[in-house]
């Protein structure tokens, strides 16, 4: 009888486990194919010699040649456009007005089961309890009703569209709402009604990897993820008065009224956007794409992020070892003697390369990653902290001097209003990450999961 219990009991546990004969078979998962991000091209990772190769013409000494391999990612093939980080704008616009308009209907008790028309339509999700999931309650009981803000966390009505047009408002509650979210009418001119950009304000939090690797060398038993948790609280308009501050006794008003807001400037890159922000669009990228995912109950995609110093100029480079520009060449001229950039030729005759401010995104040929204006029109903010002699003791893998006490970042590329020096695809420059310019601008990067075959540059 005992004997015939344990034959029982064995058959058991195989079937429930699901044990294939007691071989060691892993946990599968949904079969991952890599999906190429819209707007984005694959770089395959290899090794190139990064820095000054020829001649440091400006003796600065802050780029000396060093061999460094990188793994492989994807790049924006374009400068983010005003188009795209608009999209950003009104996103985070409309988070903020629905949050709002949330809190009012909870303030007047118009939960969705309550109403159906009104502010009551833009109640949080969570507002009719009785089709709430058992998850949905503990979690509003055991956290969201117990913190500071009672709102945070609660899921906002993405469903319901927002008006805009204040003669079509939904009811008073509805008009008090939006006119908080406008300037009022003593600073208004032209008649036109604006948004107070100092309210749109993104909030993220991310992990601070680095710092918990360090306490975690420090002290191997640390187990606390708390500290390294970091949250973050930005403006993200963009500063459209850099056209006015970043040049003296000049007149570049139509520049500050009309780049970032004009349909005529729509496919031009975004620029007054400090490193800060350009960090939070990266975050909001990711956000954005991961809730499609789950929506169609897909895995997860990895995060957007600006790209390192070294996946920047590996990339610039377009696979020729030792070119001087991404076009491979030495001379910023073509055979019909055009110029091949968007920067100040000729002493200051912004004119002679057909452009005088930024041109649109897709100018001038690509390189040989399909990479558009890897060479001039706005700089690019990196993810990479400055300091003139990183290149002496960075890692030869994915090298990155990322330093979050270091507020100088690397900018790359040269923009409209620099000479030919900083369009060179080794040339680095810096400026303050909460800064904002003219000339810069940005695009983004994502890890490509997997391996692709290595090439040496």
């Amino acid at each position: 009888m005992e004997k015939y219990l344990l034959i029982v009991l064995s058959v058991f546990l195989s079937i429930s486990c699901g044990n294939k004969r007691g071989e060691l078979i892993g946990v599968k998962q949904k079969k991952w194919f890599p999906e190429k991000p819209y707007g984005m091209t694959l770089v395959e990772g290899g090794a190139f010699i990064m820095g000054k190769q020829d001649d440091d013409i400006a003796q600065l000494k802050n780029a000396t040649a060093k061999t460094v391999t990188v793994r492989s990612f994807y790049m924006d093939e374009t400068e983010i456009t005003n188009s795209e980080y608009k999209q950003f704008v009104h996103w985070v616009r409309d988070s903020v007005a629905l949050a709002m308009l949330a809190r009012k209907s909870d303030e007047l008790n118009q939960g969705e089961e309550a109403s159906t028309e009104g502010i009551g339509e833009y109640a949080f999700k969570d507002a009719d309890t009785a089709d709430q999931s058992p998850f949905q309650k503990y979690m509003r009981e055991n956290y969201y009703d117990l913190s500071d803000d009672p709102y945070a966390g609660r899921p906002l009505n993405w469903d319901q569209t927002l008006e805009w047009d204040p003669n079509s408002y939904a009811d008073e509650a509805y008009v008090e709402v939006m006119d908080s979210l406008y300037l009022p009418p003593e600073v208004w001119y032209n008649g036109e009604m604006k948004i107070d950009v100092n309210k749109l304000i993104y909030k993220y939090s991310w992990f601070d990897a680095e710092a918990a690797s360090a306490e975690r060398a420090k002290n191997p038993k640390s187990r606390d993820r708390l500290p390294f948790i970091k949250k973050e609280e930005i403006e993200i308009y963009p500063d459209t008065t850099v056209w006015i501050k970043d040049f003296n006794y000049s007149y570049n008003e139509p520049m500050h009224n009309d780049y970032f807001s004009h349909p005529a400037y729509q496919d031009y890159p975004v620029v007054g956007i400090s490193w800060k922000q350009a960090v939070a669009f990266c975050n909001w990228r990711t956000h954005y794409k991961n809730s499609y995912q789950k929506e169609k109950n897909k895995p997860l995609v990895n995060n957007f992020r600006l790209p390192t110093e070294a996946e920047w100029e590996y990339a610039a480079r377009g696979g020729i070892p030792a070119g001087t520009y991404p076009w491979g060449s030495p001379y910023l001229l073509n055979d019909r003697g055009c110029f091949l950039a968007n920067f100040k030729p000729l002493r200051g005759d912004y004119s002679s390369d057909q452009a005088m401010y930024a041109v649109e995104a897709k100018s001038f040929l690509p390189n040989d990653y399909n990479l558009y204006n890897m060479a001039g029109n706005v700089a690019e903010w990196t993810e990479s902290s400055y300091d003139p002699g990183a290149y002496e003791y960075v890692s030869s893998l994915n090298p990155n001097m990322s330093l979050n006490d270091e507020k100088r970042k690397v900018v790359r590329g040269g923009s409209w209003k620099d000479v030919a020096y900083f369009l060179r695809v080794s040339s680095r420059d810096y400026e303050y990450q909460d800064t904002a310019r003219s000339y810069i601008g940005f695009r983004t990067v994502q890890d490509y999961l997997g391996s692709e075959k290595i090439k040496i540059k």
